[in-house]
């Protein structure tokens, strides 16, 4: 039997010194421990240090080149020409390859045969290709397979890996049989599997042994049960072992065989519908969508123009890591083809504008926070300029959005910007491509920064900092979250240090003084410390506390037969995994008398987003700061789309959700409190 160990035995956590000899993690939530069944199919292909090497680069082909006079599509989401193809990725290789990225992922490329009769709206999905008709074929307005494969090998030559898009749980109503024979089977979206597994087994193992790519990109994953999930990882790592090319140093090696799920929510459910248990993996990587929207609200906002966060956003994020099973390796990401581009969050959260330094120092801490990153990243096209749409940062209306390319959900398929072939790139966009190729290559040299175990120095309002390292390497890794400058002084200890600290960006270096470090930093600025002396490092807990005092943190009220004043029923809603933003008879709150409700649940430990609404979303409430922490009454307001509120409960266990409102029934206070052990 597995189980989770548990956060606390009490509901006090008391502040402690740990002296820390040799690499052990620290965060918010306990590791587990684990063993497995013999008949587990293991994450052991790609490994994991493979895996966290990858440096990957994402292409939305029809937006992205237009080289091909042959290949067009003429139409599409987004603002781009309409007109990428396969062509154009060939001749951008070089320039792909200068940014120190070793891998490129492609959206599809599989032919979708327009049905007749079909809306436009049907011709512009066929450009994204998310909906194919034929899995075995290069849709004709890509290219042709002879393009794809001189995609592949020339992609090789430069020490790049090739991804493919894999949409393994939804296709169009004309799907072509494959070479064997086979069809998938129920809808077309999504799919009905087991019967639909020969199928996309053929499809996912055919790529391979055709032209040699290095894996799949997971679309949609969560339509495919990851107990067949399991199934294709096999076939792909087993297929992969059968297949040699020549890499960039003229030595035969196999196809990687890595496979990355698409899974927009947050870490339980990501494991519930990717990872699978550690007694069961499904899948070994899933890009890491909690972690960006915590990363873009601490340097610009979210797409719903939440922000304002700090370096402690950032460590509870990373701690959150934790609630993954041990082989999860996530993938981080500061954007794609589905989310607005960094450049235009900045201009959304009126934070920056180009003409601005800040909005090239924004990127660079974002950029330089990916780099330090533990496990894979991705950039999207266009990150490493700091592209964006120009004059767009509001939010469209739905209405016109689409027919204007301009909805928040496909307005990054804008034109590349590729240097000396699209585009002369302004001096600050220069600037940041150089820097962001600085990033990649120390990324490539010191691999402390994709492998290394975390451990969490100091995080605050205005700093996040982390002690790392990885066999014979340890680094600190420090980015500031202010928009001042700021000079901190840590000790030998803190750092784990005793000697020169060396910024392996700009070659700037810091002795102690008295055991003491006084280290610079300007407005954003990220800095990677390697440690020449390496010494005792000791960090401590601070004291945290999951319950309350008074009324709202009192689990046992008695319900009170009165209406109070909300006339209509309450629940607790959001990305639960009991409901998944639905309202659902144990979360409705009941009336405790002094305007105040509330509800006990058994929750999962995690990092949740949710409001407090009636069933028809009329009134809903969110709490003002949006965001609540266990054991803390904060103030309680109007809800509304986009403005949920975010709490942490790093324990699972029963806790009680209280909301308190005036006699004329206006928001008041709002809280969360952890209930008592029985």
């Amino acid at each position: 039997m597995k189980r989770r160990i548990p956060f606390a035995t009490s509901k006090i956590i008391t502040t402690s010194a740990i002296i820390i000899t040799s690499t052990v993690a620290s965060s918010l939530f306990s590791s587990a421990v684990h063993s497995a069944p013999s008949t587990v199919i293991e994450c052991a292909s790609p490994s994991q240090v493979e895996t966290n090497n990858l440096r990957m680069y994402q292409i939305m082909v029809e937006s992205f080149v237009d080289s091909d006079k042959n290949a067009n599509y003429d139409t599409g989401y987004g603002t781009s020409h309409h007109n990428g193809d396969l062509q154009g990725i060939i001749n951008s290789l070089d320039y792909i390859q200068s940014l120190g990225v070793n891998a490129i992922w492609l959206t599809p490329i599989f032919e979708s045969t327009p049905i007749k009769g079909q809306s436009h709206w049907d011709d512009k999905l066929d450009a994204t290709g998310y909906f194919a008709s034929d899995y075995f074929k290069i849709d004709p307005k890509f290219g042709t397979l002879e393009q794809a494969k001189t995609l592949v090998n020339e992609a090789h030559k430069r020490g790049l890996y090739v991804f493919f898009d894999g949409v393994f749980g939804h296709h169009k109503s004309n799907i072509k049989p494959s070479p064997t024979g086979l069809l998938p089977t129920g809808k077309d979206n999504p799919v009905r599997y087991p019967d639909s597994l020969p199928f996309y087994q053929e499809v996912a193992t055919y790529w391979i042994e055709t032209l040699k790519i290095d894996g799949w990109r997971l679309d949609q994953a969560y339509q495919v049960p990851t107990e067949y999930w399991s199934k294709l990882r096999q076939a792909v790592e087993h297929t992969s072992q059968q297949v040699q090319y020549a890499n960039d140093q003229g030595e035969m090696v196999h196809p990687l065989g890595y496979m990355v799920a698409e899974i927009w929510n947050n870490q339980n459910y990501i494991t519930e519908h990717g990872y699978g248990s550690d007694a069961n993996p499904a899948l070994c990587s899933a890009f890491d969508f909690p972690m960006r929207y915590r990363l873009v609200e601490t340097f610009a906002v979210n797409e719903n123009g939440n922000g304002g966060k700090g370096g402690d956003w950032l460590a509870q994020g990373m701690d959150l890591h934790d609630l993954y099973p041990k082989h999860a390796r996530p993938n981080l990401m500061l954007g794609n083809h589905d989310l607005v581009r960094f450049g235009d969050l900045l201009q959304r959260g009126f934070i920056a504008q180009p003409k601005d330094g800040s909005y090239w120092q924004r990127h660079l801490a974002a950029l330089s926070f990916i780099t330090a990153y533990s496990g894979p990243i991705t950039l999207y096209y266009g990150d490493e300029i700091g592209d964006e749409v120009k004059d767009f940062y509001d939010k469209v209306p739905n209405d016109i959005c689409a027919a204007q390319g301009l909805c928040d959900d496909h307005v990054a398929r804008s034109g590349a910007k590729i240097e000396g072939i699209t585009a002369t790139l302004s001096k600050a966009q220069s600037q940041l491509k150089q820097q962001v190729s600085k990033l990649m290559t120390l990324r490539r040299d010191h691999p402390v920064l994709s492998q290394g175990q975390r451990i969490s120095v100091l995080a605050n309002k205005q700093v996040y900092i982390d002690h790392k390292s990885y066999n014979d390497e340890s680094m600190i890794f420090m980015v500031s979250t202010s928009d001042k400058p700021q000079t901190l002084s840590l000790t030998s200890q803190q750092l784990g240090s005793s000697g020169q600290l060396t910024d392996w960006f700009n070659e700037e270096s810091f002795v102690p003084n008295n055991e003491q470090y006084h280290i610079s930093l300007a407005p954003f600025e990220a800095r990677f410390l390697g440690i020449e002396k390496p010494a005792q490092l000791i960090t401590t807990k601070p004291q945290v506390s999951l319950s309350g005092e008074g009324f709202l943190a009192q689990c046992d009220n008695p319900t009170i037969n009165e209406s109070g004043p909300i006339d209509r029923p309450l629940y607790v809603v959001g990305d639960f995994t009991d409901s998944g933003w639905t309202h659902v008879a144990n979360r409705q709150f009941k009336y405790k008398g002094g305007n105040v409700y509330q509800v006990v649940v058994d929750e999962q430990a995690g990092s949740y987003r949710m409001q407090y609404a009636t069933k028809n979303w009329k009134p809903q409430f969110t709490a003002s700061a949006l965001e609540i922490i266990s054991g803390k009454v904060s103030d309680l307001k109007y809800g509304g789309y986009g403005k949920d509120t975010a709490a942490l409960l790093p324990e699972s266990g029963k806790y009680v959700w209280s909301l308190q409102f005036t006699e004329s029934g206006l928001p008041d206070k709002v809280m969360v409190s952890m209930c008592p052990s029985s």
